[in-house]
């Protein structure tokens, strides 16, 4: 069965949630993983920090790297690229999971808000890619991943909260883009995105959500493993989906995701109803 043995990730947001949940399954198949994000000081509100997650990825199986990178500052991220390069001699995957939230309409949107979206998001993104592109011109089978739903101009998905919806629409089009530029490289360009709402400790800053009607990381991690370890020529453009690709890839029973399993799941933002 293939693995990401050996391959180096360079994973955005990666101290908690879904970005740490990548981060230690990939540390299981023996994989060297850069954590790069902000939290290098604990939060109360918000559990994990780069330290602690790299202290994760080691006992996992994996070598860490932590690093603390706000992927808005063009120089830190190109530092933070330079430092998972020298200390394992390349990049092979890029996992673009750090995302900004704020789920209001036109009036309680404060511009400092907005723009924080529209900078961690699509241009963190492109940033992030563009960084580690030389890299991944030179590895062996070569991955961009990035957290975002499948494109869509559904107004019921603009209407509540504009402003979310363009920045994480931009992280999808930078996908797209992307996918159509590099495929004559043999770079892998794809998006996932999860069947149901995942349970983070994000999450709980976000009043109303019923937790127990969530997944938990772990199912987003295991569709990205699936994906990475994909031979990456020909491979590019998808827009995919946590369920399916673990379906594809065999797995029949996913009430181990569940945080609470037999509830109900909500589904998540930006998709169509399915019944598979």
């Amino acid at each position: 069965m293939a693995t990401l043995q050996g391959k180096t990730l360079f994973i955005t947001g990666a101290s908690r949630g879904i970005g740490l949940a990548i981060a230690l399954r990939a540390a299981r198949d023996g994989a060297n993983v850069a954590i790069a994000a902000k939290s290098a000081v604990a939060n109360p509100k918000l559990p994990g920090t780069i330290h602690s997650a790299a202290q994760a990825v080691t006992e996992a199986g994996g070598q860490a790297l932590a690093l603390k990178c706000d992927i808005r500052e063009e120089d830190q991220v190109r530092a933070a690229v330079a430092a998972t390069v020298d200390a394992f001699g390349g990049i092979d995957i890029l996992v673009n999971n750090a995302s900004a939230i704020w789920l209001a309409g036109l009036a309680d949107t404060p511009m400092k808000r907005f723009d924080l979206m529209q900078q961690v998001n699509a241009r963190g993104s492109f940033l992030c890619a563009q960084a580690c592109l030389p890299y991944l011109q030179q590895a062996a089978n070569p991955h961009i991943l990035t957290l975002a739903p499948p494109p869509s101009l559904d107004p019921r998905w603009w209407a509540p909260h504009t402003g979310y919806t363009l920045a994480k629409m931009g992280m999808s089009l930078v996908t797209l883009g992307l996918a159509g530029e590099l495929a004559g490289q043999g770079i892998a360009v794809n998006a996932l995105w999860p069947r149901t709402i995942i349970a983070t400790d994000a999450l709980n800053m976000i009043p109303g959500v019923d937790i127990p009607r969530c997944r938990k990381p772990e199912i987003v991690a295991d569709a990205a493993q699936a994906i990475l370890v994909r031979p990456a020529k020909g491979f590019s453009g998808q827009f995919l989906i946590d369920e399916r690709v673990l379906r594809e890839a065999g797995v029949t029973d996913f009430e181990p995701y569940a945080v609470e399993p037999g509830q109900p799941l909500l589904p998540d933002l930006f998709l169509e109803p399915w019944n598979d």
